[in-house]
C-alpha cells in the first residue's frame, strides 16, 4: 500500500494514536518526539509519523533524532548536529552527536516524550540504545514516555532468538549496552518494558501497541512496503541477514557497503568465493541461499577493487539462523585464507563476547562444535516472558 487512507491489516502505534484508537494522551500536552523519516504510517507510506501526529492535532514542540539523523540518510557513525526539521519547522535535537540522551533542560518544558522509530531486531542496531538512554532520561526527569510500537521486521518468534548473549560486565557500548542476544525477537515496546523493569529505571512507560501483528509474522506478512530505516538497510532480506552479516564488519571482509546490496554481498579481492560457497553449502545452512559473484564497492572496504564474494538470499525465512550462518562464514573464510584474513577491533563489540573471536582464531575448522552454545539465547525467553505484548 503506497497511498490512500484505508486501514491496513497491520497498523503501527503511531497509526493507532493519530487515528484516535489509543487513549490516555491529551492532544494539548507539550510533546517531544524521538523519530526519523523512516517512521511512516502504515495507512500511507508517503506520510511520516510526525506529520500524522501533527495533522491529528497533537502538540509537538521538539523533535529528537538518532543515528543517521532525522533524515535517516546520514552515513553510518557520522555525528549529527542539532537542526530544524524542514517538514514541521520544529527544533530537531541530535542524540547522535555530542550526547546520547535529552538533557534535563530539553525535557523540562515537555509534558511527555514519544518514541517512534523502526527497528530491525538486532542488538547492534543503535536505535534501541537511543531508546534506552531516552528511557533513563525520562525516568530521571519524571516525564512519561510513550512508545509508539512497530513490528519486529524479522519476527517475534523467541525460538529464533540467537546469541551470543552480551557479556555486559566486559563489553558495554552503543552497539550493545545491556545483556541481550544478537537477535532479540522483541518489539521496541517490549524491550523498553523489559529494561524499565530489569534496570529498575522507574519511568512512567506507556506502549501504544501495533494492531494486527503476530509474533510469527516477518515483514512480508504485513503486506506493507519496506521503508529503509537507515542508508544500508535497504530491504527485508538485508534485515534478516543483518544479525549475522553485520559481524563481517569486524573483519577485513567487505560486508557489501558501497554496493547495491549491503549485508547481502560479502567478499574481498583475495577471497576464493567458490571454495567458500562450497564449504557453506556442504553444511546445509537452513533458509539461506549462497551464490558466488564478483562485485566492486564504490566506497568503504576495498573501494573500487573487484571483490570475489557471495550474494546471499533468503530461501526459507522461518528456518534462517543468520547469526550461526555469519559465524560459519567468518570461520570458513579464516580457514581458507589464514594469511589474508584479519580481525578488526569492532568484532568483539558486535559479537558481544571476546571468547567467540578467540575460539574461531584458535580453531576455525571447529567452529561448528561451538555454534549451539554461542547462539543459544540462554535465559532470554524466561526473562522476557512477563513483558510480551503480542501472541
Amino acid at each position: 500500500m503506497t497511498s490512500g487512507t484505508t486501514r491496513p491489516a497491520v497498523s503501527f502505534g503511531v497509526d493507532e494514536l493519530s487515528a484516535g484508537r489509543a487513549s490516555g494522551l491529551p492532544k494539548s500536552a507539550r510533546l517531544g518526539l524521538v523519530t526519523n523519516n523512516a517512521a511512516r504510517v502504515a495507512s500511507n507510506v508517503d506520510v511520516t509519523g510526525r506529520a500524522a501526529l501533527r495533522d491529528a492535532g497533537f502538540n509537538l514542540v521538539r523533535l529528537f533524532g538518532p543515528e543517521h539523523g532525522l533524515s535517516a540518510a546520514a552515513a553510518d557513525g557520522a555525528k549529527i548536529a542539532d537542526d530544524r526539521d524542514p517538514l514541521t519547522g520544529l527544533p530537531a535535537v541530535s542524540l547522535y552527536g555530542e550526547k546520547r540522551r535529552p538533557s534535563p533542560e530539553e525535557l523540562a518544558d515537555l509534558d511527555a516524550v514519544l518514541f517512534d522509530i523502526p527497528d530491525v531486531g538486532a542488538r547492534f542496531y543503535t536505535y534501541i540504545w537511543t531508546l534506552s538512554h531516552v528511557l533513563e532520561a525520562c525516568g530521571e526527569g519524571g516525564k512519561p514516555l510513550y512508545i509508539l510500537d512497530r513490528p519486529n521486521p524479522i519476527g517475534g518468534d523467541l525460538t529464533a532468538a540467537e546469541g551470543p548473549m552480551l557479556d555486559e560486565a566486559n563489553i558495554s557500548t552503543f552497539v550493545g549496552r545491556w545483556s541481550s542476544p544478537i537477535r532479540h525477537s522483541l518489539t521496541v515496546g517490549e524491550l523498553a518494558t523489559l529494561w524499565n523493569a530489569e534496570r529498575k529505571i522507574g519511568a512512567e512507560l506507556h506502549v501504544v501497541k501495533c494492531a494486527g501483528w503476530r509474533r510469527a509474522n516477518h515483514w512480508p506478512a504485513t503486506g506493507l512496503p519496506f521503508v529503509a530505516p537507515s542508508p544500508n538497510m535497504r530491504d527485508y532480506a538485508a534485515a534478516l541477514l543483518y544479525p549475522g552479516t553485520c559481524l563481517v564488519e569486524g573483519t577485513n571482509l567487505s560486508e557489501g557497503r558501497g554496493t547495491d546490496a549491503p549485508f547481502r554481498l560479502i567478499g574481498a579481492p583475495w577471497l576464493d568465493a567458490h571454495a567458500l560457497a562450497d564449504a557453506l553449502i556442504a553444511r546445509r545452512p537452513p533458509g539461506i541461499g549462497v551464490t558466488p559473484v564478483t562485485f566492486k564497492p564504490d566506497s568503504r572496504k576495498h573501494a573500487n577493487e573487484v571483490c570475489q564474494g557471495l550474494r546471499l538470499s533468503i530461501a526459507d525465512a522461518a528456518a534462517a539462523r543468520p547469526v550461526a550462518f555469519g559465524l560459519c562464514l567468518i570461520a570458513t573464510a579464516l580457514k581458507l585464507h589464514p594469511d589474508r584474513f584479519e580481525w578488526l577491533k569492532s568484532f568483539d563489540r558486535l559479537a558481544g563476547r571476546a571468547e567467540v573471536r578467540e575460539a574461531i582464531a584458535r580453531d576455525p575448522a571447529g567452529v561448528v562444535d561451538h555454534l549451539d552454545k554461542w547462539t543459544r539465547a540462554e535465559g532470554w525467553t524466561e526473562r522476557v516472558q512477563p513483558h510480551l505484548m503480542y501472541e
